[in-house]
């Protein structure tokens, strides 16, 4: 056989075998092409309590172990539209919170600072899973807010219980839950050391019947819930004092009686409507006391202007007048203190803005109770109004 007859036929079984490789390299391609990847179940994991834990540390984990898979992390990026002359429009900026479970149609409970002008929220679960969340109302007077979750089916969602804000008491433990500095599912644990506390909304208006606790709350806390010891959740942590942005001890939660009635009135109308009085006061001071020769155990709302126009002034509650100086400072010695609404005492304005908020809609008639220039007592029937500039 002549040498040009054998390079014909080795570079023909070359050949072949390029061409039968291509083929079994297509058929392994292609093989590996069609399967589908298998991503394990999604499962809410326990943390196992040891057999030498203290009563007290049992108790601590179980409430996380049933709670925590009823909390979100939320991470939120936001349009930055008007927050300064310096700051572009187009300019967008990331922030997080907390939230909770409150039923098994996917919503959840934040903070409305937390989702406020956000064009994404993205929604992390104690499971692992992450979805997109969408708002279902805002509440800037109570900074309360509804998301929603739709594409987790309803029998692997945890929704908290509510528990009943009034019954609390100075001292009490509680829990947080949250991810502060965005460290998720963190547990934190203290007292409630104040109750009835005023803090400012989102709005004009002012929130009541806020409770003070020392459990550490940070930023990213805000949205997240406080526990009491049975695991349910009586608030929805919201501000904090702290000349640091860090805790200082001294943390605020919205009541959950409040939250129950924001939550149930966004998801099924969009928005809140809040009764509306029409005044602004304060409490009795020592000053009133003296200028009005009051007992000095004497409490109420010392009304120190009525809205012209608006309820109270409708029903003839009067603007403060006749001032004399005590001590330096104007004190009206003709003016309306409110001792009572509906027979329920008012001790400051904050018992009544929580009376107000959690008992009251607009176009109810209330009854108060006033002692008009500390001596006389008479029974004023107002009929409420709804809060000017509304959601």
């Amino acid at each position: 056989m002549s040498s040009a007859v054998r390079r014909a036929i080795s570079l023909l079984g070359l050949i072949l075998i390029v061409i039968a490789a291509f083929y079994i390299g297509t058929a392994v391609t292609s093989t590996q092409a069609v399967e589908s990847v298998t991503w394990p179940p999604t499962t809410v994991l326990q943390q196992e309590i040891p057999s030498n834990a203290s009563e007290e540390e049992r108790l601590l984990a179980s409430i996380y172990n049933r709670v925590a898979p009823s909390v979100v992390s939320i991470n939120v990026v936001a349009r930055q539209s008007g927050m300064s002359p310096f700051v572009p429009d187009d300019e967008f900026a990331l922030g997080t919170g907390t939230g909770f479970l409150i039923d098994n149609q996917g919503h959840i409970v934040t903070n409305s600072h937390v989702v406020q002008g956000a064009t994404r929220i993205e929604v992390n679960f104690f499971d692992g899973r992450i979805t997109r969340g969408e708002v279902v109302g805002l509440d800037p007077d109570s900074d309360l807010a509804v998301i929603k979750v739709n594409d987790i089916p309803a029998e692997e969602l945890h929704p908290v219980t509510l528990g009943d804000s009034d019954s609390l008491f100075i001292g009490q433990e509680v829990v947080a839950i949250g991810s502060p500095f965005n460290q998720r599912w963190t547990m934190t644990s203290g007292i409630i050391s104040a109750l009835d506390r005023v803090i400012e909304g989102l709005s004009e208006f002012s929130i009541g019947s806020v409770i003070q606790t020392d459990a550490a709350i940070n930023p990213g806390n805000s949205g997240g819930p406080l526990v009491n010891l049975q695991g349910e959740v009586i608030g929805v942590n919201s501000q904090i004092i702290s000349r640091t942005r860090s805790n200082s001890g001294i943390g605020f939660a919205v009541p959950s009686n409040l939250v129950q009635r924001v939550a149930q009135s966004l998801i099924e109308e969009g928005d809140v409507e809040y009764s509306y009085l029409g005044i602004r006061g304060g409490a009795i001071t020592l000053s009133y006391i003296e200028a009005l020769n009051l007992p000095n155990n004497a409490r109420g709302v010392v009304v120190g202007f009525v809205e012209p126009r608006g309820p109270a002034a409708q029903a003839g509650l009067r603007q403060p007048r006749n001032e004399v100086i005590v001590d330096g400072f104007p004190v009206a010695t003709e003016v309306d203190i409110i001792t009572a609404i509906d027979g329920e005492p008012v001790t400051d304005m904050a018992s009544l803005i929580s009376y107000l908020a959690e008992n009251t809609v607009p176009g109810q008639t209330v009854t108060l109770t006033v002692a008009r220039n500390g001596v006389d007592q008479v029974e004023i029937p107002v009929t409420l109004g709804e809060r000017p500039g509304g959601n």
